[in-house]
């Protein structure tokens, strides 16, 4: 039943479903024409949200680039390809490498979204090329299956910002009251819900195989590696002597590494600048000389490619979204048919659909946050709840939602279509799963 599933909405998708990029722009104008009829706003009103939130993505774009490069130049060092040879040799069938993938991910995820991304199209690279017969459009699939929960864990936007709630819109609406990640991330039905998806999540990817016959495995041209080359020292001038010296590297990588020590001995928090210095610093370091980590970037930045321009399209919808007052609407629409016992239920719905539009922990914070906490207040539901509702709604919709899934879909080679109708099946019982917990353990 689960692999028909799969079947069907992957037929769907391959015939319909667009291009990301196609996908970006459909969007753009869905969320336009809503706020004309939607939201009384005028065409022009509605341009001018777009174009002045373009360019708002400008800083998280280079970031999520760097993000990506970085992350692969470091996996195409030697060392770490033993390591992902070393995990991925765990798996001896198809099946146990879905499975592997699957929770391998939701680890990852759960652990920081970013390393978990990169992280994962990397390892599906690895296994894809060890296990003979596994499935690699659906073991991307899989890969993308940590941002399911990586609201929940230690990188989640809504619990950090809420445990430290001073100049957060928490702390202006609640006179600066903060909630602790023990009663968020560490909470015990929070805990539940990530064990019940980091259980059963795998078992619903395994069901997904397809027939024998039906099996796409990666093409060859992503089974290629870069080797680094080793020119004579003696033949070089001056210049190639310090481009393929090991000294240069070294000093580099070390003055990163000393930073990152302080910074996180002095509190410093994983996000994705510093995750980026660790990708940088340490491949530099196992990459061993500058001439070998330009020659594996040069590799790496084609990846890149196909996602450049997607991220100022998105960032100008959220800006629509944001300013025509749409967000605020759903929003309002789910809280008001809520009672006590579904408040939770219909504000996770709420911030599924906000993410659609807006797929950003933070900015859909911003927009949901002022009208949750006070009906949260009304009704006596505790605003820990209330918060995570939000916070796992806005996960739960990633696997349906390009945006995300970019930086993972350049490493691994592949398009959207290609994964996006086992992510829909992954949907409809994460959803499942999230929606019961929103009712009964919430």
């Amino acid at each position: 039943m689960v692999q028909s599933l799969a079947n069907f909405f992957t037929r769907i998708m391959q015939r319909w479903l667009p291009d990301a990029f196609l996908f970006a722009i459909i969007l753009t104008f869905i969320v336009l024409f809503g706020g004309v009829f939607a939201a009384d706003k005028s065409v022009n009103q509605m341009i001018d949200f777009w174009g002045d939130g373009v360019w708002n993505l400008l800083t998280f774009s280079m970031q999520a680039l760097l993000t990506l490069v970085t992350g692969h130049v470091l996996a195409q060092t030697p060392l770490v390809n033993r390591g992902l040879r070393s995990i991925a040799s765990l798996a001896k069938t198809p099946g146990q490498a879905i499975v592997l993938m699957t929770v391998i991910a939701l680890i990852c995820g759960w652990i920081n979204w970013g390393f978990g991304l990169i992280a994962s199209g990397l390892f599906a690279r690895e296994i894809a090329q060890r296990v003979k017969g596994v499935h690699y459009p659906l073991l991307v699939a899989a890969a993308y299956s940590g941002m399911l929960i990586w609201h929940a864990g230690l990188s989640g936007t809504i619990p950090l910002k809420i445990a430290v709630a001073d100049g957060d819109i928490l702390g202006e609406l609640l006179g600066g009251q903060s909630i602790p990640v023990s009663e968020t991330i560490f909470s015990g039905p929070v805990l539940m819900i990530s064990g019940l998806l980091i259980l059963t999540v795998p078992i619903v990817y395994r069901l997904m195989m397809p027939a024998a016959d039906q099996v796409t495995e990666i093409p060859d041209a992503l089974r290629t590696t870069v080797v680094a080359s080793h020119p004579v020292f003696a033949e070089m001038s001056p210049a190639e002597r310090l481009e393929n010296s090991m000294l240069v590297s070294l000093l580099l990588s070390a003055m990163g590494l000393y930073y990152l020590l302080g910074y996180f001995m002095d509190g410093g928090k994983l996000g994705l600048n510093s995750l980026n210095m660790i990708f940088l610093m340490l491949g530099l370091l196992l990459q061993k000389t500058p001439a070998n980590y330009l020659r594996a970037l040069n590799h790496a930045i084609g990846s890149t490619s196909g996602i450049v321009l997607q991220f100022p399209l998105y960032a100008g919808i959220m800006g629509m979204m944001v300013q025509s007052g749409l967000a605020v609407s759903i929003s309002e629409w789910f809280v008001g048919i809520s009672t006590a016992e579904t408040f939770t239920l219909f504000t996770f719905l709420s911030a599924g659909v906000v993410n659609f539009f807006v797929p950003s922990g933070g900015g859909q914070w911003a927009i949901q946050a002022p009208i949750v906490i006070p009906a949260a207040e009304a009704l006596g539901v505790p605003l820990n709840q209330a918060a995570m509702a939000v916070a796992f709604g806005d996960a739960w919709t990633n696997m349906v939602q390009p945006f995300w899934a970019l930086p993972l879909l350049g490493i691994a080679g592949l398009g959207i279509k290609d994964i996006m109708g086992y992510c829909t099946v992954a949907l409809l019982w994460s959803g499942l799963v999230m929606g019961l917990g929103m009712l009964f353990l919430f």
